[in-house]
């Protein structure tokens, strides 16, 4: 297990000035997406009704929307492509690959999330220092999708990179940039592109209505920029690790390694379903509530603040009932729904977008002086804890 205990300041010196998000136009809901769920279900077994009979195999079981909204508290979820994922002999969304020489999908989705906190924040690109692309699965490991964000959006100067910490990229890159600040740039763009459903097996009942698509972007700055409006003030960020296998995705550039030797070679393969997203939910609740509980409680408590003082809890979008507990053992109590705002039942688990949806969503009533924070915790284990206070 690892720690970072020491991120926070006596006088505030890094700021959120802004916060964008791009939303997918197509909307698929439990009903539509348990219609084609249950297709499936009854072709593959009419297909292996032979070996069900004979006790070989086990039948697949159907699902309802019932079913997943109270397994999960999610209604619907946006994605960017509707029709791969609904039907039934290919369950997965379509993404044709692009030339090289076009904008990338995932960057695509940032670049707009970008635009849409830089006109929050009243900044140009040529007012941001470094990009960080922080998100749970990038579509190729070079150039740099956080490069080609730079590109894109026209920051001449500065440098990008990317980086993964699963479900907690947006946490731990928030923490990136308050260092990066610190160590003397003027304001950062983070940006946490997700396409979670490229990595999600619709064939299985237990995890097919998990996750959606999104992007979302925060500026980051130094607290000593003139005002220009709404601004949030860092008060301290705390991070958390500890490894676990109950959260797994292990698709990667070995996995074409892995035939045996004489299988013919295939670069255009599809992966294998168990090299997608896995998890043990009871063991990760189980594991998650209470280590995200105290990890917010210990920071609040390690800088006096008593948890009747947030006004807002802006948690990570993964299961309704996993926040609730998170929420109740934060403050003692259960937290109504403006204290600890809910975004999956209409998102889904979007990863480390989740949290930062809810802030973007979800803060307009705050007063200057209030307190929140914003908390994105899963696969690793890893967790971060962000305390803010509303400015201006």
């Amino acid at each position: 297990m690892s720690t970072n205990q020491h991120a926070a300041s006596a006088t505030p010196d890094v700021r959120i000035a802004g916060t964008g998000l791009f939303t997918p136009p197509n909307k698929i809901t439990n009903e539509e997406l348990v219609e084609a769920y249950n297709g499936f279900v009854a072709k593959w077994n009419a297909d292996n009704a032979p070996a069900i009979e004979a006790g070989d195999v086990e039948p697949l079981q159907p699902s309802s929307a019932d079913f997943v909204e109270k397994a999960s508290g999610i209604k619907s979820r946006y994605v960017m492509d509707k029709t791969g994922i609904l039907d039934i002999e290919r369950m997965a969304p379509y993404l044709p690959a692009r030339p090289d020489d076009e904008i990338s999908i995932l960057a695509e989705m940032a670049v707009s999330a970008a635009r849409d906190a830089l006109k929050a924040a009243d900044l140009t690109p040529q007012d941001i220092d470094g990009v960080i692309c922080a998100a749970s699965n990038l579509q190729r490991a070079y150039p740099a999708i956080a490069v080609e964000i730079q590109a894109a959006l026209g920051i001449d100067n500065g440098f990008a990179f990317d980086m993964n910490v699963a479900c907690a990229s947006a946490a731990f890159g928030i923490e990136t940039a308050l260092g990066l600040i610190r160590a003397g740039s003027c304001r950062i763009l983070m940006v946490n592109p997700e396409i979670c459903t490229a990595h999600l097996n619709f064939r299985n009942r237990d995890s097919h209505f998990i996750f959606g698509d999104v992007a979302t972007a925060v500026i980051l700055e130094r607290t000593d920029e003139a005002p220009r409006g709404e601004a949030w003030d860092i008060l301290g960020t705390r991070l958390k690790t500890m490894y676990s296998n109950n959260i797994r995705n292990n698709f990667g550039f070995l996995n074409h390694t892995e035939r045996p030797t004489g299988e013919a070679a295939d670069a255009q393969s599809s992966p294998t379903t168990d090299k997608l997203f896995i998890q043990e939910g009871r063991k990760v609740f189980k594991d998650v509530v209470p280590w995200v509980s105290n990890l917010i409680t210990e920071h609040l408590n390690d800088m006096a603040i008593a948890p009747a003082s947030l006004k807002r809890m802006w948690l990570h979008q993964a299961n309704l009932s996993m926040n609730e507990f998170i929420a109740r053992k934060v403050l003692g109590r259960d937290a109504t729904p403006q204290e600890a705002p809910v975004v999956l039942d209409e998102y889904a688990n979007t990863s480390s977008a989740g949290s930062i949806i809810a802030f973007h969503q979800h803060r307009a009533d705050c007063a200057i002086g209030d307190l929140g924070v914003i908390s994105g915790f899963g696969a690793g284990y890893s967790a971060g804890s962000v305390i803010v206070r509303r400015t201006f």
